[in-house]
Order: C-alpha cells, then structure tokens, then sequence
C-alpha cells in the first residue's frame, strides 16, 4: 500500500492529467483549497475528477453526497477518502 504522500502525489497527477491543467502535479500544495481561491476548479472539474478517481481506485464519488465539500476542499482530504475507500 502506498504512503500517504505517495498518494497525494499520485492524486495530484490524476487531477493534472484529467483536467488538462498547465501546472505540474508537485505544484499543488496539499493543504490548498481545490475551489475557489485555491486551484480554481468549478463543478464540472469536481466531475471529471469524480470520472478518473472511479476508474483509477475502483469506487463511485456521487455528486449528492453532502460530504462532497468536505472531501473535495483539498488535495490531503481528497486522498484520504481515496485511501479509505479504495477498491485497487
């Protein structure tokens, strides 16, 4: 099993990658918000995101959920929950 941050690096090359953004994986502080103010993501960003992590780790991010907020505020949050509910 992987390391906490050899997960977040992963995470950040997965949100790089799937959103086609112009900044490198190690770019992406940990702890920064993933909306808003942070990395400026919007809500169809959060759904390809929710696209790659489920076919990347195995297990459906659904958009009703209200810990949504929560597990999408930052990077380090994002793969906890990944980590928690991995399939593969």
């Amino acid at each position: 099993m992987s390391t906490t941050v050899d997960l977040e690096a992963e995470v950040a090359k997965l949100i790089v990658e799937s959103l086609h953004l112009e900044v490198q994986p190690a770019e992406i502080a940990p702890d920064a918000p993933l909306f808003g103010e942070g990395l400026g993501l919007d809500s169809i960003d959060a759904l390809e995101i929710a696209l790659a992590i489920s076919r990347r780790y195995g297990f459906q991010l659904r958009s009703d959920d209200e810990r949504n907020h929560r597990i999408f505020a930052s990077l380090r949050s994002l793969a906890a929950h990944i980590e928690q509910h991995r399939t593969r």
